[in-house]
C-alpha cells in the first residue's frame, strides 16, 4: 500500500484496531494508536542517525548528562534522542520477548520523550496487549514500509494533520460531548490571518531575527500554535516564533509536546495542567494569543480556585471584572488570556478566541456575562466578531464566532467594532466528518478563496458592505445570485443600554368580608403564631397555646371590623388603616405591626379606581405586580426616552434610578438580519398536490393496482 496523503495514513492507521477489537473496547483504542503513532514517528525521526548517537554515546561516558545530552540533541538534530540498540524492525526479531523489549525501548530515549509516555499511561497498554497475544501483531503493523512517518514521506504540517484527525476519530468513537472539540485547520488559518492581517504587525514581523511569543491556554494537540509559526515563517524565515501553550487533557498535551520536540521547539513551554487552578505562565506576557476553549462546558470542579481568586484578588488577577454563570466557562479563558496582554507602551497584544453564540447575549444587565462584556467593550478592546458558518467542527454543528480583541487598535478602530457575516462563506464537503459537512475555501488549496476574501472583508474596515453571493461561493442548484451585507461597523456604545426599572403606584381596596377574613389563615405571620423553635418540650407547648389563644383573638377582632364597617369599601389605605387602629385601641387587641400588616394583605384587593398607596413620605408606593423593565440604548437619554416609549400607555409610571443597571450584548444576528416573505399560497399548494401524486404512485406499486385518480 502506497500511502499518499494523510487521510490515507490516518485511515490505514485506524484500520489497526481491527486487531484490537475484543480485549479492547471502540472507545479504548486510541490509548494504544496514538502513543504507537507518536513513538512511530520517534522511531522515524531518529532513524538514520541512530548508528552514530549509539556510537559517540559509547565515547561519552564518564562524561557529564549536559555534556551527553547536547552532544547526542547535535547529532539528531532534534532535542531528543535514542539510546537503545532497538527499533521498531528489530523488535519483530524475539516475538517472546517483545514486551520488556518494547519497555526498554521506550525507557532508552531522552527523559523529556519518557515523560511523554508516561502521561500516555502506555506501559499499561503494553501489558494489556502482551497479555492478550496481540502486541506482536499491533507492533508488526506499525513496522510496516505502509506506515513510513519519516520526514521525507510526511512533514511535520502533515503529520500534525494525522494526530489531530486520530484524536477526532477516537473522540467520536468515545461520545465525548460537544464541548471537547477539535479546531479544523482552515478556522485556525483564517483566525491566524485576522491576527497579524494589520499593517502595523506585518511591519513588525517582517523586521530581521523579530522574536514573537505567540499563546493558547487551551491548545489542545497545538495545531493553533503550529498555524501561527509557519505563518510568521512564511514571509519572515528570520523570525523567532516562541510557542507556549497549556491542556490539561494527557493525550492532547503529549501529542503537542511530541509535535514541538519534533520541530525542535522549546517543549517545556508546554504545560500540563488545569488553566484556572494553576497558570502555567503567570509572569509572562505574550504578543498574539489564539484559543478554541470548550464550548458550555462547567467550571463546577475549578469553581472554589476561581471564586478566590474573583474575590480576593479583583482586578489585580484574572477574573476582576465578573464570573460567567457555572455551566459555561468560555469568558473565563478570554479574561485568562486578556490578563496577558502586554501594556500598549510595550507593544500591546493582539488575541482572537473562537465562542459558541452564548458569550454574545447571555446574561442580563449587572450578571457576569454581562459586566465582563461591559469591562471589555469600555476598555475598547474589542476589535471585532466574525460570525461563521455552521457545520465547522467534527464534534459539533452548532453556530460558531471568532472575537478580535487587542489593545493596540488602529486609529480608524478606536472607539468602533466591526461585525463580519460570514455564514455564506461555505463549501460543502463531498463527504462530512462526524458534525463537520462545511469547510471554508483557501485558494492556496485551489479552493475558491473564501478565507482570503473573509480576510479582505476584515482589512477594508467598511461599513454595510455587500458582497455578490456569487463571488462568496457556488450557486446551489436553481439559486439566484444576490448581494449579501458582510460588514457593519458600531461605535463601542451601539451594544450597551441602561436597564431601567418602571414602577407603577399600588391602588388597593380594603373590605372585611367573609372571603376576605378567611385569607388571614394563610398569612404567615398568622400560622406562624402556633409554631414555637423551643426544644424543652414543656415551653414549646405553652407557645404553641398562647398562639392559638392570640389567632382567637384576632379572628374575633376581624369580626368586630366587619360588624363596625358594615361591608364597606375602602378605597384609601390611610382611611382604613385609621380605622383598624382605631377600634385596636378601643378593644385593647394591642396588634403588633406585622399583625396589622398581615391583617391589611388578607383584606385589601388590587382596585385601578383606587386612591395610590403612598409611604410616610406622601411617595407614591410601587406595585411589585406591575414593576417592569425596559432596555434603553446607551446612547439615548433616560428620560427622554420614558416619556416617548412608556408614558404615552401607562401614565401614573416612574422610573426608579436607583435600580438602573448599565448591561451590553452584542447581537449580531439581529443586525444581520433580512426579512423573507413567505411562499405564496399557491406554490405551498402546488407543492402539496404534487407530493400527494407521489404518494398515490408508491401505493400504486405497493399494492400492484392502477392507482388512485384525484386527491387523497
Amino acid at each position: 500500500m502506497t500511502v499518499q496523503t494523510h487521510n490515507q495514513m490516518v485511515s490505514f492507521i485506524w484500520s489497526i484496531c481491527n486487531l484490537l477489537r475484543g480485549p479492547y473496547k471502540r472507545n479504548e483504542y486510541r490509548k494504544v494508536i496514538l502513543p504507537l503513532t507518536v513513538l512511530r514517528r520517534f522511531d522515524c525521526i531518529l532513524a538514520p542517525t541512530k548508528a552514530e548517537v549509539l556510537k559517540v554515546h559509547n565515547g561519552l561516558k564518564g562524561k557529564s548528562e549536559n555534556i551527553v545530552q547536547a552532544r547526542l540533541r547535535e547529532i539528531t538534530g532534534v532535542p531528543f534522542y535514542n539510546l537503545s540498540k532497538l527499533t521498531f524492525e528489530k523488535l519483530l526479531d524475539d516475538p517472546n520477548q517483545i514486551a520488556p523489549n518494547l519497555n526498554s525501548y521506550i525507557n532508552g530515549f531522552s527523559p523529556n520523550v519518557r515523560h511523554i509516555f508516561e502521561r500516555f499511561d502506555f506501559g499499561v497498554q503494553v501489558h494489556k496487549m502482551n497479555e492478550k497475544n496481540l502486541l506482536f501483531e499491533v507492533i508488526k503493523k506499525f513496522a510496516s514500509p505502509e506506515i513510513d512517518l519519516s520526514p521525507s514521506k510526511i512533514d511535520n504540517l502533515q503529520m500534525g494533520y494525522v494526530f489531530e484527525e486520530l484524536i477526532r476519530i477516537g473522540a467520536e468513537q468515545a461520545n465525548e460531548e460537544a464541548g471537547e472539540h477539535f479546531t479544523p485547520r482552515e478556522v485556525i488559518k483564517l483566525m491566524v490571518n485576522l491576527l497579524f492581517s494589520p499593517d502595523q504587525d506585518m511591519r513588525e514581523l517582517r523586521k530581521s531575527h523579530v522574536v514573537v511569543k505567540v499563546y493558547d491556554p487551551a491548545c489542545g494537540t497545538g495545531g493553533m500554535l503550529s498555524v501561527s509559526e509557519n505563518h510568521i515563517r512564511s514571509f519572515n524565515s528570520t523570525a523567532q516564533p516562541h510557542l507556549y501553550g497549556q491542556d490539561w487533557n494527557d493525550d492532547a498535551w503529549a501529542v503537542c509536546r511530541s509535535d514541538m520536540l519534533i520541530k525542535g521547539e522549546e517543549a517545556d513551554n508546554v504545560k500540563q495542567d488545569c488553566t484556572f487552578e494553576k497558570d502555567g505562565f503567570p509572569k509572562e506576557r505574550f504578543d498574539y494569543m489564539l484559543a478554541n476553549p470548550p464550548f458550555g462546558v462547567e467550571w463546577k470542579q475549578q469553581a472554589k480556585t476561581i471564586n478566590d481568586e474573583h474575590e480576593d484578588l479583583g482586578y489585580d488577577g484574572r477574573f476582576g471584572a465578573g464570573l460567567p454563570r457555572i455551566n459555561d466557562g468560555s469568558l473565563l479563558f478570554l479574561q485568562h488570556m486578556i490578563s496577558k496582554m502586554r501594556q500598549p507602551q510595550e507593544g500591546g497584544s493582539r488575541i482572537g478566541i473562537v465562542f459558541n453564540g452564548s458569550p454574545l447575549f447571555t446574561g442580563d444587565a449587572g450578571s457576569g456575562e454581562s459586566e465582563i462584556r461591559r469591562w471589555i467593550i469600555e476598555n475598547d478592546w474589542l476589535e471585532a466578531v466574525v460570525a461563521m458558518p455552521d457545520q465547522l467542527f467534527y464534534n459539533t454543528g452548532i453556530s460558531t464566532y471568532i472575537w478580535i480583541l487587542t489593545n493596540r487598535k488602529e486609529k480608524q478602530r478606536k472607539g468602533r467594532i466591526q461585525l463580519i457575516d460570514t455564514r455564506e462563506f461555505y463549501e460543502k464537503m463531498r463527504k462530512s466528518l462526524g458534525n463537520k459537512r462545511n469547510y471554508i475555501g483557501c485558494k492556496e488549496e485551489g479552493q475558491f478563496a473564501q478565507i482570503e476574501l473573509i480576510t479582505k472583508v476584515y482589512g477594508e474596515f467598511r461599513h454595510n458592505q455587500a458582497i455578490s453571493l456569487s463571488k462568496i461561493r457556488r450557486l446551489e442548484n436553481g439559486e439566484a445570485d444576490k448581494p449579501i451585507v458582510v460588514s457593519k461597523i458600531f461605535d463601542n456604545a451601539d451594544f450597551g443600554y441602561n436597564k431601567i426599572t418602571v414602577e407603577r403606584p399600588l391602588r388597593l381596596n380594603f373590605q372585611t368580608s367573609d372571603e376576605r377574613i378567611l385569607r388571614i389563615e394563610e398569612q404567615k405571620t398568622f400560622t406562624g403564631l402556633v409554631e414555637s423553635a423551643k426544644k424543652n418540650k414543656v415551653i414549646q407547648q405553652q407557645e404553641i397555646e398562647a398562639g392559638k389563644k392570640r389567632q382567637g383573638a384576632i379572628r374575633k377582632f376581624l369580626r368586630i371590623v366587619k360588624e363596625e364597617t358594615a361591608g364597606q369599601l375602602f378605597k384609601n389605605r390611610a382611611d382604613f388603616l385609621a380605622t383598624v387602629k382605631s377600634l385596636d385601641h378601643k378593644l385593647d387587641t394591642r396588634l403588633s405591626a406585622q399583625e396589622t400588616k398581615a391583617i391589611l394583605a388578607a383584606l385589601s384587593e388590587r382596585d385601578e379606581t383606587a386612591d395610590i398607596c403612598t409611604d410616610k413620605n406622601g411617595n407614591p408606593e410601587p406595585d411589585p405586580e406591575l414593576r417592569d423593565t425596559e432596555n434603553v440604548p446607551l446612547k439615548e437619554n433616560i428620560d427622554d426616552y420614558f416619556k416617548r416609549e412608556v408614558l404615552p400607555h401607562v401614565p401614573d409610571a416612574w422610573v426608579d434610578h436607583s435600580k438602573t443597571k448599565v448591561g451590553y450584548e452584542i447581537p449580531l444576528n439581529r443586525h444581520f438580519y433580512q426579512y423573507k416573505p413567505p411562499r405564496a399560497l399557491e406554490e405551498i399548494e402546488a407543492d402539496i398536490r404534487g407530493l400527494e401524486s407521489e404518494i398515490v404512485t408508491l401505493l400504486a406499486e405497493v399494492t400492484g393496482s392502477n392507482g388512485v385518480k384525484g386527491r387523497l
